[in-house]
């Protein structure tokens, strides 16, 4: 007994770690496994094993309009928050001027403000601005809540950086602009794809924003949404499991180049 209670004190972070992890991908076993289910329109039930999903993700209706609206609305809004975001950082990480400290105050808002009053006041707007809902209005909204996320991880990078770094660069004759393309961006720009990809991820799966500025046009999130009264068909959960098997991609081709990187530098 004294064993056990001596083996489970000493794995007791493990065995957190694993039901967390357990608690975490669950539903995204889920997503894989029933990617291969033969359910034909309705997948709430396991009926068997087929690869006729994966070979045809577009045989649900509208699911390939609906994930390519996601897609060109995810991409657009994260090059333009992605550009605003990385500019506020730099602006608040490195110059000190007046009411500073309200703007890093207010970056804050649209991160902690719940989605479905934001959604609604957006709406608000546009309809009394007499404008019509559709993808710019999407756009301009998820670009306005993604900035947020990408001012603050843009920051915490820069905040990181070693000043003595471009000094050394401006001793050795490199003028601002040389030492910013040289230097400054290079060991910035980890955190700036870091905060692009978060953009990405929270403009193409958002529901809620999107519900309320998105008009008669359908996204990804939205078929799923109309599509689980009846079940949500397995092409959805392809679609799922592709766009997890990419993201992973992105991770360990991330952690191969920073180790080679690293056994460069030493």
């Amino acid at each position: 007994m004294r064993s056990v209670k001596r083996w489970a004190s000493k794995n007791l972070i493990r065995i957190y770690a694993f039901l967390a992890f357990t608690y975490i991908f669950i539903p995204i076993i889920y997503t894989i496994a029933f990617s291969f289910n033969d359910g034909g329109k309705s997948n709430l039930t396991w009926k068997g094993f087929t690869l006729k999903n994966w070979a045809n993700p577009c045989a649900a209706p509208e699911i390939c309009t609906a994930l390519g609206n996601s897609l060109k609305i995810g991409l657009t809004s994260t090059i333009f928050a992605t550009i605003l975001g990385t500019l506020i950082a730099f602006a608040l990480g490195r110059y000190h001027f007046k009411g500073r400290s309200s703007t890093n105050l207010l970056i804050f808002l649209p991160m902690a403000t719940p989605e479905i009053v934001l959604g609604a006041s957006l709406l608000t707007m546009f309809i009394g601005l007499g404008v019509d809902t559709g993808f710019v209005t999407t756009i301009i909204a998820h670009i306005m809540f993604c900035i947020s996320f990408v001012v603050v991880t843009v920051k915490a990078r820069i905040a990181s950086l070693d000043p003595r770094l471009e000094q050394a660069a401006m001793d050795l004759y490199a003028n601002e602009w040389q030492t910013f393309r040289r230097v400054t961006l290079p060991l910035v720009a980890p955190g700036i794809a870091a905060a692009a990809l978060l953009a990405f991820s929270l403009s193409f799966d958002d529901f809620i924003i999107t519900n309320f500025t998105i008009g008669t046009e359908i996204t990804f999130p939205k078929f799923v949404y109309t599509s689980a009264i009846r079940g949500v068909p397995a092409q959805a959960n392809v679609i799922g499991a592709a766009m997890f098997f990419i993201a992973l991609a992105i991770v360990i081709v991330g952690q191969v180049l920073a180790s080679k990187r690293k056994s460069k530098l030493s």
